[in-house]
C-alpha cells in the first residue's frame, strides 16, 4: 500500500516543480516534503524524481504520478455520487486536464465540451502545444487525455480517431497579387522570397505544404513567429506574411478581411486523434465521449 502523505508530496513536487513550492502548497515544512519524497523512493527502490534547477520526474515517478491522478479523479466521482445519495447539496468542482492544439482550442474543443463541463461542474486544465507534441503531457501523466497526431497508442492509452483538420496556405490579397508569376499562378520562387508566419517553433505545417506540393525539403525563407491565434491571423491578414489556416477558422472569419489561397485548392489535411487514459474515472470518459461527439460534427470524417 502506499503512502498517502508520500503520494501527495510527490504530486505536489511536480506540480509545484520544487521542494520548497511543494512544501508551502502543502503548509509542510521543506525536511517533510523531502523525507516523504526519499521514503517513497526507498520503498520503491528507485528515483522517482531528478533534482536539479528544475525538478523533473523520471519514467518511475512519471508513472506514479499517472496513478495518483487517477486515483484522485476516481475519488472525486466517488464523493460526487455520495453527495447525491446523501443529498448534501450541489456537488463540488471538478479540474480535468487536457492537452490541445491552439487551432482546436480555437475552434470546435470548447464549443463541443461546454455543455458537459456546464452540467456536471467540470473545470478544464489545458495545456496547449503543437498537435505533434501534446502527447508529451500524457506521456508525463500532466494530463488526462490529448488531441494528438499520434496515432499509436501510448503505454496505457488508448487512441481514438478524431477526424481531419483541413488547413489552406492564406495571405492578404496584396501578398498573394505580389507571389504570382507571369502566368497569373503562384511562383513559389517568388513565395519564398516572402516571409511566412508561423505559430511557434514546433509548427511544421508550411514545410509539409511546401514538401507536399513542390516537392521542396525544409526550404529556407524568412520567418515571423506568432503564437496566439488572433496574433497569428492578424499578422498574416496584415500583409506580414503567409501561412496556414484551417478551414474551420476560415469560416469564422465572417466580415474580417478576406485571406485569400496562395494555391487554390491545395490543401494539408492534419488527422487528429484523442489518445486517453485506458482507464478512465466516470467525469473523464464523459470528457472522451464528448471530445468525439464534437469532433464528428466539426472535423473532416
Amino acid at each position: 500500500m502506499f503512502d498517502a502523505r508520500q503520494l501527495d508530496a510527490l504530486a505536489a513536487v511536480a506540480e509545484q516543480g520544487s521542494f520548497l513550492a511543494a512544501a508551502q502548497s502543502l503548509n509542510v515544512t521543506l525536511a517533510a516534503v523531502s523525507l516523504r519524497i526519499k521514503s517513497l523512493e526507498q520503498a520503491l527502490g528507485q528515483r522517482l524524481l531528478v533534482r536539479g534547477k528544475s525538478v523533473r520526474a523520471t519514467a518511475a515517478g512519471q508513472a506514479l504520478l499517472t496513478h495518483v491522478r487517477q486515483v484522485r479523479l476516481m475519488e472525486s466521482d466517488l464523493l460526487k455520487s455520495l453527495n447525491r445519495g446523501g443529498g448534501g447539496g450541489e456537488d463540488p468542482w471538478q479540474t480535468l486536464s487536457v492537452a490541445i492544439n491552439a487551432d482546436s482550442m480555437a475552434t470546435w474543443f470548447l464549443p463541443g465540451v461546454a455543455p458537459l463541463l456546464a452540467a456536471h461542474r467540470l473545470l478544464v486544465d489545458i495545456v496547449i502545444d503543437d498537435q505533434d507534441h501534446t502527447h508529451d503531457a500524457l506521456k508525463s501523466g500532466d494530463v488526462l487525455g490529448c488531441v494528438t497526431t499520434l496515432a499509436q497508442p501510448m503505454r496505457g492509452c488508448v487512441a481514438e480517431p478524431l477526424g481531419v483538420m483541413r488547413y489552406r496556405c492564406v495571405g492578404s490579397a496584396g501578398l498573394v497579387a505580389s507571389v504570382q508569376g507571369e502566368g497569373g499562378g503562384l511562383s513559389v520562387h517568388r513565395l519564398l522570397a516572402q516571409p511566412a508566419v508561423i505559430f511557434n517553433r514546433k509548427d511544421g505545417l508550411q514545410d509539409a505544404f511546401l514538401l507536399q506540393h513542390f516537392g521542396l525539403r525544409q526550404p529556407a525563407y524568412p520567418r515571423h513567429f506568432a503564437p496566439a491565434v488572433d496574433g497569428f491571423e492578424k499578422a498574416i491578414e496584415l500583409g506580414l506574411g503567409w501561412g496556414m489556416v484551417p478551414d474551420q477558422q476560415l469560416a469564422l472569419r465572417q466580415g474580417m478581411p478576406e485571406l485569400k489561397e496562395l494555391l487554390p485548392g491545395a490543401s494539408v489535411d492534419v488527422t487528429l486523434y484523442w489518445q486517453h487514459w485506458e482507464r478512465e474515472a466516470p467525469s473523464a470518459r464523459r470528457l472522451t465521449e464528448a471530445v468525439k461527439a464534437a469532433a464528428a460534427q466539426y472535423l473532416i470524417q
